[in-house]
């Protein structure tokens, strides 16, 4: 049986209790209220995130401000190339055991609430698919024997461009797995002047507690009845659907996408103090989780053009309400 609909009154309650939260951000981050209320999003509606940008833009003090002001238990996890799989996900040890030698699994980083993976496009294929099972089913799998995650579990990446000496790109398989990917911009001269008055270097922001975990799972958990109308559903399905029949793209975005789509909208109608998502909460969205998801041609790439500047057209071409479903609205109206 399905729980019921959010109330106006439980909105309003969450939404008081996300405002701190968010003011605590903003403190860490100047400048980058539209970045953060993403990272927000994103993360309410149980997603990953990679955050992407060149270094020295504030995307691992975001991450640590986050982990502060939610109280949760975070590792950080520095990737190299030489880092391996089993630093990530924990590796069996020999132990002795009421007499007995036998392995026993010993936890890696990977198993806390909020785990920072640091420019994880620097580690080889090899150790970023370890993540793959973790990111998608909350699980790690060693030796045949499944290991459960902490609840809430999250990932929030960062990483430089591609374009950088010594990365490696992700592959498709991973970067479907990040629910939101954002590019992290540099700020205006007025907000470097504001770093430059109230920052130090080596010395970090002092960000209050401001969300136990409870409170945050509560919250998030609210996100899954905000109301998602049917024509909203719609809208959702014929853009996905439409990133396989662009000009240039070769590859179109997958179920997984659509399904995003759907709980960040939820995500940002809460976050609005709305009771059902709508078709703005969608478009506000679309770039960030479809952007990576696309696979252009070489053409396409060849002329200059970006993922981002598929969606964006699409957002442009496809209207809002079906034909089909304005025509019998009008009925209705007559």
């Amino acid at each position: 049986m399905n729980a019921p609909h959010a109330s106006e009154s439980e909105i309003a309650a969450a939404a008081s209790s996300i405002a701190p939260l968010r003011n605590a951000l903003n403190q860490v981050l100047f400048g980058q209220e539209v970045l953060i209320e993403q990272v927000l999003t994103c993360l309410l509606a149980g997603g990953h995130v990679l955050l992407e940008g060149l270094p020295g833009l504030g995307k691992t003090e975001l991450v640590k401000g986050l982990s502060k002001a939610l109280h949760l238990d975070t590792r950080r996890i520095q990737f190299t190339p030489d880092l391996l799989p089993g630093d990530i996900t924990g590796n069996p040890m020999l132990q002795e055991i009421d007499g007995r030698r036998q392995f026993v699994f010993q936890p890696g980083p990977l198993f806390a609430n909020l785990v920072l993976a640091d420019e994880i496009n620097r580690a080889s294929p090899k150790t970023q698919s370890a993540l793959l099972e973790a990111m998608q089913e909350r699980r790690v799998t060693v030796m045949g024997e499944s290991h459960p995650l902490p609840d809430p579990f999250f990932v929030l990446a960062t990483q430089n461009p591609i374009e950088l000496e010594g990365t490696y790109p992700l592959p498709e398989a991973q970067l479907d797995r990040f629910l939101f990917k954002i590019e992290v911009r540099r700020n205006a001269v007025e907000v470097l002047q504001k770093i430059v008055q109230q920052r130090e270097i080596g010395v970090e922001p002092v960000v209050p507690s401001v969300l136990d975990r409870d409170a945050w799972k509560s919250v998030a958990q609210l996100v899954r009845r905000i109301y998602l109308p049917d024509v909203v559903a719609n809208y959702i399905a014929r853009i996905v659907d439409a990133t396989h029949t662009q000009p240039g793209v070769k590859y179109g975005a997958s179920p997984r996408a659509a399904l995003g789509l759907a709980a960040a909208s939820k995500a940002r109608a809460l976050l609005e103090q709305r009771p059902n998502a709508s078709f703005e909460d969608v478009q506000a969205v679309a770039i960030p989780i479809l952007q990576h998801r696309l696979v252009l041609d070489y053409a396409a790439r060849i002329d200059g053009r970006t993922a981002r500047d598929v969606v964006t057209t699409l957002l442009q071409e496809i209207p809002a309400q079906a034909k089909e479903t304005a025509s019998v609205l009008k009925q209705a109206k007559l």
